[in-house]
């Protein structure tokens, strides 16, 4: 198996997340999410202790993924239900992270702008993973136990708020924009576990995976 990366975009309630996990599963690699944006977001407030930490890690060498994966796992869902506001310092150190992942390990990284990050790179697999409304929102009902007013509310804020912080960080591009990805799935008309198959298809495509790596990982 070759080192890879895969990134994803996905509309709150598509079950993008659900996709890249199932996706790391199969391949026996590491999904990151929150616990990028969890490292950046102490990074970013300078504990000097913790910076002098994380960069003894990374020149080390495959430390540093290690020290990432030990830190506490979020909430599979983070509603975002303030306005964006820029953060460049943490912008800054998230690029740092999602660099040095992707220069250690074959992995998986969901959001925060990652394939606008490794663009450039021939190893990297973008995604965009969205579905009909109706179908976020009932996903969303079932997996936040809120009622459909919530579920609507929390569906229309939180992708309002990853189109501004898209737009704000690639300098106007657009979260949509299909040209940003390699694919775009309609996980509602393909289903989840069929979008990881096709993912994996276009990894073996690519040459990246051979179809023995994933049968292997699902013994």
């Amino acid at each position: 198996m070759k080192r890879f990366v895969v990134t994803f975009a996905r509309g709150f309630g598509s079950g993008g997340k659900e996709i890249a996990s199932l996706l790391a599963k199969d391949l026996g690699i590491h999904c990151y999410e929150n616990r990028i944006l969890t490292l950046a977001s102490q990074l970013s407030g300078l504990d000097e202790n913790l910076f002098n930490a994380v960069n003894e890690k990374i020149r080390e060498g495959g430390g540093f993924s290690g020290f990432l994966r030990g830190l506490p796992r979020s909430r599979s869902y983070i509603a975002r239900n303030e306005k964006f506001v820029s953060d460049d310092k943490l912008f800054e150190y998230q690029c740092e992270i999602i660099n040095s992942l992707a220069d250690q390990e074959s992995c998986v990284i969901v959001g925060k702008c990652a394939d606008h990050v490794l663009r450039g790179r021939d190893n990297v697999v973008s995604v965009y993973i969205e579905a009909p409304r109706a179908f976020c929102l009932q996903r969303t009902i079932e997996h936040m136990g809120v009622t459909a007013d919530v579920a609507n509310a929390t569906i229309t804020q939180t992708d309002k708020f990853r189109a501004d912080y898209y737009a704000y960080y690639t300098h106007g591009n657009y979260w949509t924009n299909p040209v940003n990805y390699d694919m775009t799935l309609n996980s509602e008309r393909v289903g989840i576990e069929n979008c990881v198959k096709v993912i994996e298809d276009y990894l073996i495509i690519k040459g990246f995976i051979t179809r023995d790596d994933i049968s292997k990982e699902k013994k």
